[in-house]
């Protein structure tokens, strides 16, 4: 019974059969075929194959796999670098801002340590001794000097301003009540001036800051050239925005007696010169 069966159907696989197409209406024999049912599988089973494999080419290889869960666009894969590339610019300019945003707040709540302070201190540690110094020029930067000087001569175009043409104006005049001390760590000088009195830019610049805050007022920050940094303190108010650029002599803010550190009207002027403080005395004649 077992051997019977495996020849029984592999006589069904391979019995023949016809396949006749007849015209209806004369039954004329139009197309006659010879089948087995292997046939008809193999067959079938290969045209299935083929037309799977196309189309999973055509899809591979043309648009239409944007619209199969788990592709991805060729756009949208270029949007996605874009955005790469953006988010990286972002992060650095983030970490610029960062960095200067500290060094404004640094400024504003005058956190010098006296290590930084103590520049000259420093140099003085490291300096040496003129005897150990050779001065004598070789020849490499002699050729140097001879070249540098015949450019300088037939140059037709004259230098820019140099930093010896940078001029500091004052922002007001009056007596100073209270002096730069580093000692006492202030590193400002205070001004006595008639309340709503015109605060001028000490030099040609633009307005970093320019806002109020609880323990020194209306405080309005200006930037300029060669690093230099020129802050105002305790106004009544401010005639500048942040962003805005500014000439020497510009009315920016006018002297008031705001902030809970003021006791009585009078401009707080501080310097700073690449993150340290100088004595704004040095530069300017305020009386």
């Amino acid at each position: 019974m077992g051997k019977k069966q495996p020849k029984k159907i592999k006589k069904k696989l391979l019995d023949k059969y016809r396949l006749v197409i007849l015209n209806e209406n004369t039954f004329e024999e139009r197309l006659s075929l010879k089948l087995t049912r292997l046939n008809v599988f193999v067959v079938v089973t290969f045209s299935s194959i083929l037309i799977i494999v196309f189309t999973i080419l055509f899809i591979a290889y043309s648009p239409l796999k944007e619209y199969i869960p788990g592709y991805s666009s060729t756009a949208l894969k270029k949007r996605a670098t874009e955005l790469s590339f953006k988010t990286d610019s972002l992060q650095q300019v983030l970490a610029m801002n960062s960095t200067y945003l500290g060094s404004i707040k640094k400024v504003l709540k005058g956190d010098v340590t006296s290590e930084e302070l103590n520049r000259d201190s420093i140099a003085e540690a490291t300096k040496l001794e003129i005897s150990e110094v050779d001065l004598n020029p070789n020849r490499a930067d002699s050729l140097l000097r001879e070249k540098i000087d015949k450019e300088d001569k037939y140059s037709l175009f004259e230098s820019a301003t140099s930093v010896t043409n940078f001029v500091l104006f004052p922002p007001v005049t009056g007596v100073i009540s209270e002096h730069y001390s580093l000692k006492d760590k202030h590193y400002a000088i205070d001004i006595v001036v008639a309340k709503d009195t015109p605060i001028k830019a000490t030099a040609d610049g633009s307005v970093v800051f320019a806002e109020w805050t609880a323990s020194t007022g209306y405080v309005i920050i200006l930037e300029h050239s060669y690093g230099l940094i020129s802050i105002y303190k305790h106004n009544a108010t401010l005639t500048k925005r942040q962003g805005d650029l500014v000439k020497a002599g510009e009315v920016i803010a006018t002297s008031g007696n705001t902030g809970e550190l003021s006791t009585g009207p009078h401009l707080h002027f501080e310097l700073w010169s690449d993150g340290y403080p100088i004595n704004p005395t040095n530069f300017i004649d305020f009386e």
